[in-house]
């Protein structure tokens, strides 16, 4: 199946499963594919053949995003480069949950999580700590005796209790033994790694020709999150915590094409999208108010820019 497709038919069942998606990202470099939502819930979707393709700066990128959109970033994936990625089962790459197709719509569509997790060594469980011990002691049985059961050490069933994770094969064993559901669904919303201090990326570390725009958007009262691999160079915050994606550059056709995945996205993240020029010959693409530099020079507050934002993509 071509890239193309798969991204197509992902796209498809995410509709069918009540999210609204935003165009596809087809600028480069890209961090993630589509946006979707449904309800509270705002997922970034890098969707992948291979992925193997699926790099640390990218998984960086993306839960940069997560952070600064209030949204899950998620790979959805066919296989490694060794094998195909297993159903019903939540892979972990660079901080990001990856999973496979037939796992996407169990997880969407029939609103059923997924239980197993891969990490070194095999493929694992949660085990509800307080229900074994439950369980357990219900059986009157002692620490001692489950060890026995299950052919493992005293201490590793006492660790099953305070919350270790088990194989597949010892949560399947559990269950038998007890006749019920032990385990916990994988955490797949808001189930990337948080972004630590070290993180967040530095204006510093950002191409010279972004300055400007960054220093602008700081005078006049936004906080700056600057971006290397989105259609949209920062996600800035006023002090009522109202997004606004902001590009930059000459207004060609490419800068249009970017301007319209901006807009499909804000609408979709819920945010407002401006796109700087050196010269307008229009107000708006779609959504996406474009505002010439000499209009920002003599402004003072995030109100003024803000007012002057939404007056342009409303009209």
């Amino acid at each position: 199946m071509s890239r193309s497709a798969l991204v197509g038919n992902v796209t498809a069942m995410l509709e069918d499963a009540g999210f609204v998606v935003s165009d596809r990202c087809a600028i480069r470099p890209k961090s993630f594919d589509v946006a979707a939502r449904r309800g509270s819930d705002l997922l970034l979707l890098k969707i992948l053949g291979n992925i193997d393709a699926f790099d640390a700066q990218t998984g960086m990128e993306m839960r940069r995003l997560g952070t600064y959109l209030d949204a899950t970033p998620m790979v959805i994936g066919l296989r490694t480069r060794n094998q195909d990625l297993e159903p019903g089962v939540v892979y972990f790459r660079h901080g990001v949950p990856v999973f496979n197709p037939d796992t996407a719509v169990d997880l969407f569509v029939e609103g059923v999580p997924p239980l197993v997790y891969a990490a070194p060594g095999g493929l694992y469980v949660n085990i509800d700590g307080d229900v074994l011990k439950d369980e357990r002691k219900g059986r009157g049985w002692s620490l001692g005796q489950l060890a026995s059961e299950l052919g493992v050490s005293r201490r590793t069933v006492s660790k099953y209790e305070d919350g270790m994770n088990a194989s597949v094969e010892v949560a399947i064993e559990l269950e038998e033994l007890f006749e019920g559901e032990l385990t916990s669904a994988v955490e797949v919303f808001g189930g990337a790694d948080e972004l630590t201090e070290e993180d967040e990326l530095d204006e510093s570390e950002t191409e010279p020709e972004d300055e400007h725009m960054f220093t602008t958007l700081t005078r006049v009262g936004f906080t700056v999150h600057p971006t290397t691999r989105a259609p949209f160079k920062t996600v800035s915050e006023d002090d009522y915590e109202e997004r606004v994606l902001t590009s930059h550059s000459a207004f060609t056709r490419t800068a249009e094409k970017r301007a319209r995945i901006m807009s499909s996205i804000s609408q979709v993240a819920r945010t407002r999208s401006v796109y700087f020029v050196d010269e307008a010959r229009r107000e708006t693409v779609e959504d996406t108010a474009l505002v010439e530099r000499e209009e920002v020079e003599g402004i003072d507050d995030a109100d003024e820019l803000r007012k002057l934002i939404r007056e342009r993509a409303e009209a």
